[in-house]
């Protein structure tokens, strides 16, 4: 059989979750249909996922369709939990993305898209909800390849000889053909589909049935078994732990096979390999390429690590914008550190820290939803009932122009210098590090050990000491000592010429800090729209102009500050009396509109942050001095290198 492993995503309330049951019940898996919000659906196990209705953890299920073996990874909907789906993305062959009909396409929607994209998966469509009142497929369909690809197209069972001319225009190459022989075949289809060109598009109503069957069809018919590689290699998407508190790591095998007591970490084997359908699980003797399972048995493993052949995916897309407090409410604090780290083990994303000097803990999270999660958490499994601040935003900084940073690290016996060039980059790219030094300057120990120690801690601004972004940092030169370089010399004059280079950039106006905004859609009624567009511009927001239908009711998109729409969920709610709708989703980081203000407020002083500090130490008379940040391009021993 065909072995296939999707994922199912979609916005929150698309219908996902139910679209997998019917999946599973059209199978044969399950001889009763479960429903989200009878909170029986076989995928939302947890007691917060019946209680809310939603899903909040990706969850695994087996099915088998004819020739077809599919492993399903259903993923939770709401934005907050959106870092889970794009941890399971990095396994899947195929992911199928649920769109509601009465909804269309969603802010959301359109992060999910961009995801894909990243991570190049092949993707089916499915529109959901086609059996409520004023739905229209054509309208659906054109709206999908406005606004996600051209390539969205309606797969309709034996019919599909229907649109070989529609699949066609999708390649040049195809085209050609296809105008010559007038037909396409199959394993065409399958390419184009496989090479993101084409988009398989069902219609129907997961509820009823409807249209499910022509999906499982379609995968049956449409995909591609991965090539499975002779050597080991896995890659880790999930962490989290049993009814029993053991620790469970979730990977997908690409190559070779996995067995109990192997080593798959230095001093670590594997004990269990289980293989899980919903809450149940069997444990497995061998689990060999393209199938996925829990192991338990291992520590300090982390979503996205690769295992043998695999090197570890890129940092994810999707990064928590706020940062709460923990009131621990008379609750012992360290008992609260030790629930927030464990549930910082399974979704690295909380980034949780402790204080000494402060004695409090604080957390990393994308929005309310999640924070009341966390809660809810703490209170079930741990009995700390907990709480937390206001919150504030997460800034980061980045630079606007090019420039060279300089660190020197030369107390008595010790000796390295290290020049880099630091260059902005697209928004959203992060930090990339990159070596373009010949080895007659630097031996390759040498800029092995500066492009470890670049990469190997969260480099921070000198505005307000929030964490860099968006730039590429390049060793473009530098100098060691046969003699006095040694271990630890190039990690100091490493993050010092990190830091002297962010200085240089403040000093020329060059710095700039960015904060999270929000893509928003806000429904409000025709007479409240008027005070929604004031709202927003007091915001700071952009949106674009309404479409006066002369409906009653009116819907406005556009983007704000996550620092000035953060809340403002509440003011909808109680100025529309309940009937307004505003959902956002982060967009991503963008100049701070009140840069001034939030630099003035954290006073932060980037030369007295001797853990980060710009400034460098060079040596006479036997003896080593402090040397101030500006004065490298003077007394730096490496030429710099000419603009």
């Amino acid at each position: 059989m065909k072995h296939i492993v999707t994922g199912i995503i979609a916005h929150v309330d698309a219908g996902k979750t139910t679209l997998s049951e019917a999946l599973l019940y059209k199978a044969g898996t399950l001889s009763q249909l479960g429903r989200v919000d009878n909170g029986d659906a076989f995928l939302d196990p947890d007691d917060l996922e019946k209680k809310r209705g939603i899903t909040i953890f990706s969850h695994e299920a087996n099915l088998q369709y004819q020739q077809l073996n599919l492993t399903l990874l259903d993923t939770p909907g709401h934005a907050d939990f959106g870092a889970q789906t794009e941890q399971v993305l990095s396994v899947l062959d195929y992911a199928i993305l649920v769109v509601s009909a009465t909804d269309g396409v969603q802010g959301y929607t359109r992060t999910l898209w961009r995801l894909l994209d990243r991570y190049q998966i092949p993707t089916f469509l499915f529109v959901n909800k086609m059996d409520a009142p004023g739905v229209n497929q054509e309208a659906l369909l054109t709206q999908l390849q406005t606004e996600l690809s051209a390539g969205c197209i309606a797969f309709d069972g034996e019919n599909i000889a229907d649109h070989y001319e529609d699949i066609a225009l999708q390649d040049d190459a195809v085209l050609d053909r296809y105008m010559t022989s007038e037909t396409l075949s199959d394993d065409v289809i399958r390419q184009l589909i496989s090479q993101r060109k084409v988009f398989p598009t069902y219609f129907g109503a997961a509820l009823k049935l409807t249209g499910v069957e022509a999906l499982m069809s379609g995968l049956q018919r449409w995909t591609i078994e991965r090539p499975k590689n002779q050597s080991f290699g896995a890659r880790i998407f999930k962490v989290s732990h049993d009814e029993k508190g053991e620790r469970l790591t979730w990977v997908r095998v690409t190559g070779g096979a996995l067995h109990p007591r192997d080593e798959v970490l230095p001093d670590q084997k594997i004990n269990q390999l289980r293989q899980y359908n919903g809450v149940k699980y069997t444990v497995s003797q061998a689990i060999t390429a393209g199938e996925v399972c829990a192991i338990t048995g291992l520590t300090g493993t982390r979503p996205g690590q690769g295992l043998g052949d695999l090197t570890n995916s890129e940092e994810p897309v999707l990064q928590p914008v706020l940062t709460y407090k923990v009131d621990p409410k008379g609750n012992d604090l360290h008992a609260c550190l030790t629930a927030l780290q464990q549930l910082e083990d399974e979704d690295p994303q909380l980034h949780v820290t402790w204080s000494n000097q402060l004695q409090e803990i604080r957390v990393q999270l994308m929005g309310t939803m999640q924070l009341e999660v966390i809660q809810q958490l703490l209170q079930h499994q741990f009995h700390l009932d907990v709480d937390f601040d206001e919150g504030s935003i997460l800034y980061k900084e980045t630079i606007t122009d090019s420039v060279e940073g300089v660190g020197h690290f030369e107390p008595l016996r010790h000796y390295a210098e290290v020049h880099l060039l630091m260059e902005p980059t697209e928004p959203g790219s992060g930090v990339t590090f990159a070596s373009d030094c010949s080895l007659e300057v630097l031996d390759k120990n040498w800029q092995h050990q500066i492009m470890t120690n670049l990469a190997a801690k969260q480099h921070l601004g000198v505005l307000i000491g929030a964490p860099i972004t968006d730039m590429k940092i390049t060793l473009i030169g530098g100098r060691g000592s046969i003699v006095h370089t040694v271990g630890g010399d190039f990690r100091e004059a490493t993050w010092r010429a990190v830091r002297q280079g962010l200085m240089m950039t403040k000093q020329q106006d060059e710095a700039q800090l960015l904060e999270p905004w929000y893509q928003f859609r806000l429904t409000v009624t025709q007479d409240q729209v008027g005070r929604a567009m004031n709202d927003i511009q007091l915001m700071n927001g952009q949106f674009e102009a309404p479409d006066n239908t002369g409906g009653t009711v009116v819907t406005l998109t556009g983007s704000a500050p996550v620092a000035e729409m953060q809340g403002y969920a509440q003011t909808v709610n109680a100025y529309t009396h309940g009937q307004g709708e505003l959902e956002c989703v982060v967009e991503g980081y963008h100049p701070c509109h009140n840069a001034d203000d939030v630099i003035d407020a954290a006073d932060y002083d980037p030369v007295a942050d001797l853990e980060n500090t710009p400034d460098s130490v060079f040596c006479a008379h036997g003896a080593g001095y402090p040397v101030k940040w500006d004065q490298l391009p003077v007394m730096a021993h490496y030429p710099y290198a000419k603009k």
